[in-house]
């Protein structure tokens, strides 16, 4: 299987998203004091970034 830049663009995609995932499960369900939320905020920022890479498809 080649991987061209889209396939590239779309596995860090997924993956972001996935890692985001986790980090709001984090903030969510693990950590009631102030460190959820930054973990939440973290969560959100690898959110936008995924945005980014998905916007970048047949871009680059």
């Amino acid at each position: 299987m080649a991987m061209n830049k889209n396939t590239v663009l779309s596995w860090a995609t997924w993956i972001m998203i996935f890692v985001g995932l986790g980090l709001i499960a984090l903030g969510a369900f693990r950590y009631d004091d102030v460190a959820g939320w930054g973990f939440a905020a973290v969560g959100g920022g690898f959110f936008c970034i995924a945005w980014v890479f998905n916007a970048l498809k047949g871009r680059v």
